[in-house]
């Protein structure tokens, strides 16, 4: 099954007079859906846009992994584990919040910053807190969260390329920028920047195909009621 959402589709959230621009693809925060709670082990995928000097001032989260794509700019994060860390374009952060940890986010640079933050739900609540950065990932190359039996790709295919969808239970298709077809002429669906596809037991299919230069996000998801790495 494949269930597309728009970009325009997503809760608009942040404070834009504060320099801060948030769209929600899943239920959060005063946007409450009970239809539109998670997605597989995917509790929350957000598209952040801060202005030079914004920011979110320290705050706190617990049992959640937590996996951030810089688009655009400089994000500058500190926590109260001792990191202190500025994440470009083209680098993954994780932050696992375990047991409990407080950080802060903020845009430090001269211009605009774009991300997208993801929240994943762990298999196993509590312990100590983790954090890394992985500098100018490859394309298609995996990254790995066996902490929510989960794994990242990023895809950034020429116009005519193809982005292949994993077999998991649970697949889920963020548009970063471009433009990517799903399906055969007959009932092709165009995705723009922001929009996202679920895939549920996909199978392995079907394809993307880049209708101009793109860059994907795609979260290969186990259904964690057959247990880890089932999926």
């Amino acid at each position: 099954m494949i269930r597309i959402q728009r970009a325009g589709e997503r809760y608009p959230g942040g404070d834009p007079a504060a320099g801060i621009e948030t769209r929600h693809a899943l239920s959060f925060g005063a946007h409450y859906d009970p239809d539109n709670l998670r997605f597989g082990a995917l509790l929350a995928c957000n598209e952040e846009r801060l202005a030079p000097g914004a920011g979110f001032e320290e705050h706190p989260h617990s049992h959640t992994e937590i996996v951030t794509w810089v688009v655009e700019g400089e994000l500058t994060h500190h926590d109260t584990a001792g990191h202190t860390t500025v994440v470009r374009a083209g680098d993954v952060q994780r932050l696992s919040s375990a047991g409990g940890v407080r950080h802060v986010e903020r845009n430090d640079a001269a211009g605009p910053l774009t991300f997208v933050q993801m929240w994943l739900a762990p298999l196993s609540p509590g312990g100590e807190p983790s954090y890394e950065v992985v500098r100018g990932i490859g394309d298609g190359v995996p990254y790995d969260l066996p902490a929510a039996d989960a794994r990242l790709r990023v895809h950034r295919p020429a116009a005519g390329g193809r982005v292949p969808v994993p077999a998991a239970d649970f697949a889920y298709l963020h548009v970063v920028r471009g433009a990517v077809r799903l399906g055969d002429e007959s009932g092709a669906e165009e995705l723009g920047p922001g929009d996202a596809a679920r895939f549920t037991g996909s199978g392995g299919g079907p394809a993307a195909v880049a209708t101009a230069d793109a860059e994907v996000l795609i979260w290969e998801m186990g259904d964690r009621r057959k247990g880890p790495g089932a999926g």
